[in-house]
């Protein structure tokens, strides 16, 4: 059921991944239209957390600072993301963006969690990985280290801080609990953000069409994240996050398919590892590499 879960994440966040590529196109990318739409999408989705909840609001001390910690490392991650682009070309940026929020939850869930070391999940992570890197284009930009790493880490400490209020043992919330705490951290910081030091600076105009899409993208975001704290409660990090990134480089290229931007052959390609990967995590036995 878990697995089911994951995929269904998938899906969703693959959705998401379009809505944002709309949105861009409507409106551009710079810092205080992504935080604009990071207040628009935030409050959607508390909306629609909190409908899925009962209208509960749960909270505890270690929830707020973790949802305080996590809402911090996106919006670190959002303005890291832009400044990247400046410097790197849009292949790099996916490539270290994917790689970090595979790589470090799949080696914290080892380390630090007692997870196994198993001959499916080396090999499935060494398939994404092969995948991950037959996308990459060569660019013109120069330099652009520091982004590199920053993009790579932030990412992956999505799913870090995810798998630490899991499996921490203080008071918590539930995962939904968690979920509208984290929406309503962001709310706020992204509106006193804006208030503080993006207020007077020009953007392209909002809609109500730009602002619809933008809470469209918080809510497909908000479950899709939400649905994965449910399943990291039971499934090892380490075979989550392989799943998550093989699963999103599938579906986003069915879905370029079904658009006017039809995938390359190195991308289809990607696909046909991924998926050999992934089919590969459930086919070979569970044979553990360390003890």
């Amino acid at each position: 059921m878990y697995y089911s879960l994951i995929i269904l994440s998938v899906v969703i966040f693959a959705g998401d991944f379009w809505l944002k590529d709309v949105f861009r196109k409507m409106r551009g990318s710079n810092l205080k239209i992504s935080l604009e739409s990071a207040l628009v999408s935030s409050i959607a989705g508390l909306i629609a957390l909190v409908a899925i909840n009962g209208f509960k609001f749960e909270f505890t001390v270690f929830t707020f600072i973790m949802a305080l910690l996590s809402s911090v490392n996106g919006i670190l991650f959002t303005f890291c993301g832009f400044r990247a682009l400046n410097t790197i070309n849009l292949s790099l940026y996916s490539l270290f963006s994917m790689l970090g929020g595979m790589a470090l939850p799949f080696l914290q869930g080892i380390l630090f969690y007692g997870e196994d070391v198993t001959l499916s999940k080396v090999v499935c992570f060494v398939f994404i990985v092969a995948a991950l890197l037959l996308t990459l284009e060569k660019g013109d930009k120069k330099g652009g280290t520091v982004y590199y790493i920053g993009i790579f880490v932030l990412n992956g400490l999505s799913g870090v801080l995810s798998k630490i209020f899991i499996s921490a043992p203080y008071e918590k919330t539930s995962a939904a609990g968690y979920s509208i705490l984290l929406a309503v951290v962001s709310a706020v910081l992204s509106g006193l953000l804006l208030l503080l030091f993006f207020r007077k600076k020009p953007s392209a105009p909002n809609t109500p069409v730009s602002i619809s899409v933008s809470a469209a993208m918080g809510i497909t975001n908000k479950i899709a994240n939400f649905i994965l704290v449910i399943a990291l409660a039971h499934v090892d990090a380490s075979v989550q996050y392989p799943m998550v990134t093989g699963g999103v480089i599938i579906v986003s290229t069915i879905i370029a398919f079904l658009g006017k931007n039809k995938p390359s052959k190195k991308e289809y390609i990607s696909v046909i590892i991924a998926f050999i990967g992934l089919m590969l995590l459930f086919a070979l036995p569970d044979v553990k590499l360390l003890k």
